[in-house]
């Protein structure tokens, strides 16, 4: 499964916000958006997938998610915030190589195959890994650490990362084989960019055993490396030991194919693009970075800071301005790489945590259905007990009565009238973006100076009618653009 992660400092966002965005990328997944009661959330949970069963705390905050309306492959709950003002998203599929897969294989469900055996449980993965954590943790911190006590104890059957925040720090984790694990504090004034490939580049062993300031990882993984001969770095005491206190986990634990050349590594240099223009050299013959480069940073300082549009923009886009847009007439190589805006997106969330505000306010979803290139990111209080019928009440027919599927129909539509429809998926997204904003900044105002923080559903309801709204008109003027271009019109004067 493909996705695309963006991580936001709060010194590199315009208000100070920490921010947490993913495109969640299954194949044409029908989502919602919920929130999970404490009374709601199970205190003893089985997994769909690896048959496993984990008996959970008595203790669960509230949250909201983004589960799957089909449950047949189990919750897939995707992103949430909790009312601790921890923000969560899980699962990036990430990569990895066989020396690791063959040190710590994953830990995958195995049936019985005679009677009187019995079946074998699999780890913990994307299915369940949001409903396990996010209930239960006061910091984007303490998320690392119970998803790698769980990591630890069960594994997991897949290679995943998983990003958290809350109002001073984000954090990035990424799986190593079954049961091991790394993870790093986002720099403050940096932004991370992930394209399905393991993307840490630098970690500090000395830190991670010390301080644990800005590291964290699994207790025995010095060992590992040491004992796999895992550490590539060059001019290492005993070549594959690390000696070093520094190297690169993205070699180490990595991949480095041609597929990743197709299907990773171009995002990465899209996004590394965008956000350091003039810093590095991009195109042509002496470029620092190309599409096909396994050197790219995971994290750089942005030219300029990043709202929440910014990042909106990022995991929308499809190579614009490159010789690679599969849209554009002057395109040398159209289509030839995986974008980032890409058709079979369930859901894409903004998880932006606003330390300048009053605890009560600080946590903002922007959620996006379906394509992001041709979806509107709505922004929407998280201190909720309900979400409003528009984004919660979806089921696996088509309707215009809730958001993702009127995405769907507008992102099907464009697509196949792109030069004729485009422009209205403009006007669209910026109308709700800016009327959106309007709204949060209104409610912001009035439950400051009342002091009564109690306003939170009837500011997403006003927020649902606006998208509602718009989104109808949206749907309207596209499907007249692709109904005028329809191969079956003809008139008496086309005789």
């Amino acid at each position: 499964m493909g996705c695309t992660t963006v991580l936001v400092g709060k010194k590199a966002s315009n208000d100070g916000s920490t921010m947490i965005a993913r495109t969640d990328d299954g194949h044409f997944d029908v989502k919602k958006m919920v929130v999970v009661d404490p009374a709601k959330q199970p205190r003893k949970y089985k997994s769909v997938i690896g048959h496993l069963e984990i008996d959970l705390p008595n203790n669960p905050m509230r949250y909201t998610s983004c589960p799957s309306v089909d449950l047949k492959d189990g919750i897939w709950a995707a992103t949430g915030i909790n009312e601790a003002n921890v923000g969560m998203t899980a699962t990036e599929t990430i990569t990895t190589n066989p020396r690791v897969l063959a040190a710590d294989p994953l830990v995958v469900y195995k049936k019985a195959k005679k009677r009187g055996e019995k079946d074998i449980p699999g780890g913990i993965g994307e299915e369940d890994i949001l409903l396990l954590v996010l209930p239960y943790i006061k910091s984007a911190r303490e998320g690392v650490l119970r998803l790698g006590k769980l990591l630890e104890k069960y594994g997991t059957y897949e290679s995943n990362g998983i990003a958290f925040n809350d109002k001073d720090e984000a954090w990035w984790m990424e799986t190593i084989g079954g049961h091991h694990w790394i993870a790093r504090r986002v720099k403050d004034e940096e932004v991370v960019i992930m394209p399905n490939q393991f993307g840490l580049d630098q970690f500090d062993l000395k830190d991670a055993f010390g301080k644990q300031k800005e590291n964290l990882c699994s207790k025995d993984l010095r060992e590992f490396i040491e004992e796999n001969f895992l550490d590539l770095t060059q001019n290492q005491e005993t070549k594959g030991r690390a000696r070093t206190e520094t190297f690169n986990p993205r070699s180490a634990f990595g991949s480095n194919s041609s597929h990743d050349h197709v299907y990773n590594t171009p995002r990465a240099w899209y996004m590394g693009r965008t956000l350091c223009p003039t810093t590095y050299k991009w195109d042509g013959d002496d470029a620092d970075f190309t599409p096909v480069s396994d050197d790219i940073p995971w994290s750089f300082v942005p030219e300029k800071k990043l709202a929440a549009e910014d990042v909106a923009e990022l995991l929308s886009s499809h190579y614009e301005n490159t010789p690679y847009d599969p849209f554009a007439k002057y395109a040398e190589k159209p289509g030839i790489y995986r974008p980032i805006g890409i058709s079979r997106t369930g859901v894409t969330s903004i998880c932006q945590i606003r330390g300048y505000m009053p605890k009560e306010l600080q946590a903002v979803e922007w959620i996006c259905f379906a394509s992001t290139t041709y979806g509107a990111f709505v922004p929407l209080y998280t201190n909720v007990e309900k979400m409003p019928k528009y984004f919660s009440q979806v089921t696996m027919d088509t309707s215009t009565e809730n958001l993702y599927w009127s995405s769907r129909l507008i992102g099907a539509l464009t697509d196949a009238n792109y030069g004729g429809a485009i422009m209205e998926i403009d006007r669209y997204k910026n109308a709700v973006a800016s009327k959106g904003r309007g709204i949060i900044r209104e409610y912001d105002e009035k439950m400051k100076k009342s002091k009564k923080y109690n306003l939170y559903e009837e500011a997403n309801e006003k927020i649902a009618e606006m998208i509602k709204e718009e989104t109808t008109k949206c749907l309207n003027k596209v499907l007249d653009v692709a109904s005028k271009a329809m191969k079956n019109g003809y008139s008496r004067s086309d005789n």
